[in-house]
């Protein structure tokens, strides 16, 4: 594993990967804006910084039937889990990966979800709504999986091969339901991650 700036190579210039790195700075300042609105827990892990934030339950659009259906979280959400992934070396978001979170409550298990990839207008992330019983505090670990897809490179591609976790402890929650100004709710509720209790 490598967590050390990219270096040049017959598949980037150094000026190609200073535009990674722009991009990178990018990212990382909207994870900061991300954070100084809702709070983040961020961490390094092997390849990658890891980044939990949770927020109120909120809708989202989704496609079904060849169309894209405005959907309410459900009725009992009350929590909206996020994690953004970015490269160590340069900072920018890592796509495709399989993200899980789990949470204890007073060391008894609570809550285990898969977070799919979410679009968001400026912080592309892994989430998902949820339910839990209160706002906590709950400790939280995040679980990535090596992705599947193949890296270019020979100098830098050998990245993202290891599991990695990250815990964040007595992480307290802003339980509540955000509003949808402007949206036309339609379509069945989301589906929730609930809590085992």
């Amino acid at each position: 594993m490598t967590s050390a700036p990219m270096r040049p190579s017959n598949e980037a210039t150094a000026e190609q990967l200073d535009v990674a790195r722009r991009e990178g700075d990018a990212y990382g300042k909207a994870l900061r804006a991300m954070a100084a609105e809702d709070g983040a827990a961020t961490a390094g892990a092997g390849d990658y910084v890891v980044a939990f934030v949770n927020e109120e339950a909120e809708g989202m659009y989704a496609p079904q039937d060849g169309h894209l259906i405005w959907r309410e979280a459900a009725e009992d959400a009350n929590v909206h889990l996020e994690v953004a992934v970015a490269d160590a070396g340069d900072g920018r978001f890592v796509p495709g990966l399989s993200v899980r979170v789990e949470m204890l409550h007073d060391g008894s298990p609570l809550l285990s979800a898969d977070l799919p990839f979410l679009w968001h207008p400026f912080l592309h992330h892994y989430g998902c709504n949820a339910q839990l019983p209160g706002t906590g505090p709950y400790d939280v670990t995040v679980h990535i999986d090596p992705p599947t897809y193949m890296r270019h490179d020979p100098v830098n591609g050998a990245r993202y091969a290891d599991p990695v976790e990250v815990h964040f402890d007595k992480v307290t929650f802003s339980n509540g339901r955000k509003p949808s100004p402007g949206a036309q709710p339609r379509g069945a509720d989301a589906p929730t991650a609930r809590y085992d209790g």
